[in-house]
């Protein structure tokens, strides 16, 4: 019997009920530049091996449904995860509903998972440079805390629960700090922004930076009030044999990133 795992699984103290994890390139069907197990049906691969790899996905990880998958914009929105049949262009997705799969898709960019310590809300955020600069992390807790205020209004939740400070954050495996090269503009959009970001990027020469997507993510959560924040040591570029990256292959997969609770 086969016992390789074809993913990683959120390394964070969340309550035994969340589950999240990124699949791996690997354990699928898709071939060439998309080997092998590919999820997404943007990039061109073949749909009916990227179907396949979605139903691998969905067969080894037992989900309890069909993952919400999002038309991933580069931008700032978040949305309750509801399937509907039509894909919704947004970001990040969020529920308050047990075996509702959350869903994002990236290969270089940050995969961000939240869940709440009572793990009753969770959330998965596709966090790249552009959706990090505009707000994506905080419309997601935003969104997170309004559902919570409407479920704390019937009751569903004890008092003096200080909901930003009990959320966890999962940095999911993005491109490193030593490979994400960035123009001068990117840098300083995120200065006109805050000066704190300055920490997160290193010189270059021909006016370029490197840039750690990780170490913004940290600055951003941490201005939010989220302090609990766990992971961010992979490397999508480098680490070939598990991750898929755009910026090393250009045309590739995607890993899928996933949340949900029971």
């Amino acid at each position: 019997m086969n016992k390789i795992k074809h993913w990683i699984t959120a390394d964070w103290p969340a309550p035994a009920n969340i589950h999240a994890l990124t699949t791996l390139r690997t354990g699928g069907v898709s071939q060439d530049t998309f080997f092998s197990l590919n999820p997404a049906n943007h990039v061109n691969d073949d749909n009916d091996r990227v179907n396949k790899n979605r139903q691998i996905i969905s067969d080894m990880l037992q989900l309890p449904s069909e993952p919400v998958w999002l038309d991933q914009i580069h931008g700032n929105q978040a949305v309750e995860a509801i399937e509907t049949g039509v894909l919704k262009s947004a970001d990040a997705s969020y529920t308050a509903k047990s075996g509702v799969v959350c869903a994002i898709m990236t290969a270089d960019c940050l995969p961000l998972l939240i869940c709440s310590s009572d793990g009753l809300h969770v959330a998965a955020i596709h966090a790249g440079w552009r959706g990090l600069l505009t707000g994506v992390i905080a419309n997601t807790i935003m969104a997170l805390e309004i559902s919570y205020n409407v479920s704390s209004s019937r009751g569903d939740f004890r008092d003096n629960f200080d909901f930003r400070d009990n959320l966890l954050v999962w940095l999911g495996p993005a491109i490193g700090p030593n490979c994400f090269e960035v123009g001068s503009e990117v840098r300083d959009a995120y200065l006109v922004k805050s000066v704190e970001f300055a920490s997160a990027f290193k010189e270059q020469a021909s006016d370029k930076w490197l840039a750690d997507i990780y170490k913004l993510a940290r600055i951003e959560l941490a201005f939010l009030g989220v302090n609990n924040v766990y992971g961010g040591t992979h490397c999508t570029f480098t680490e070939q044999e598990q991750f898929y990256s755009y910026r090393r292959d250009k045309q590739t997969g995607r890993m899928a990133t996933l949340i949900w609770r029971e």
